[in-house]
């Protein structure tokens, strides 16, 4: 029997979206406020959802302290409250969308679980715009 837990973290960071190879107007054109040159921030919430057997002797997936602890250790101190262009080594080269963003997340924690475990990312910039990643697409 496989079963899902999640957790729910959130953190808070600044970004700008834009192409360093576009002029000022094809980057204002393709990503509107989120080009702002003086960055822009979020509060990102996030989603972790671990998929795997039930341990028969301690009857969890995973100990939700331990995600917890991960989380906290691998994404909030090393996102929140940063400039994601200019404090996160991954975005100094990739533009800081999402999209990109929950796969960074996504490669930060997988490397830390079990190989039996999934993994499932999901990431809200806003309560509206929401991203998932599995490591599977």
């Amino acid at each position: 029997m496989r079963v899902t837990v999640n957790r729910k973290a959130h953190f808070n960071a600044a970004h700008r979206l834009y192409c360093q190879d576009w002029d000022n107007v094809k980057n204002e054109a393709v990503f509107g406020k989120c080009n702002n040159p003086n960055f822009h921030g979020h509060n990102y919430e996030l989603i972790v959802s671990v998929t795997g057997a039930i341990n028969p002797q301690t009857g969890f997936v995973i100990d939700l302290n331990d995600l917890k602890t991960l989380i906290y250790e691998k994404i909030e101190l090393y996102m929140d409250h940063k400039n994601l262009n200019e404090q996160v080594p991954e975005f100094k080269t990739l533009n800081p969308t999402a999209e990109n963003i929950v796969v960074v997340i996504w490669q930060r924690l997988r490397q830390h679980l079990d190989e039996a475990l999934d993994l499932a990312v999901t990431l809200y910039e806003t309560p509206r715009n929401f991203v998932y990643y599995d490591g599977k697409a």
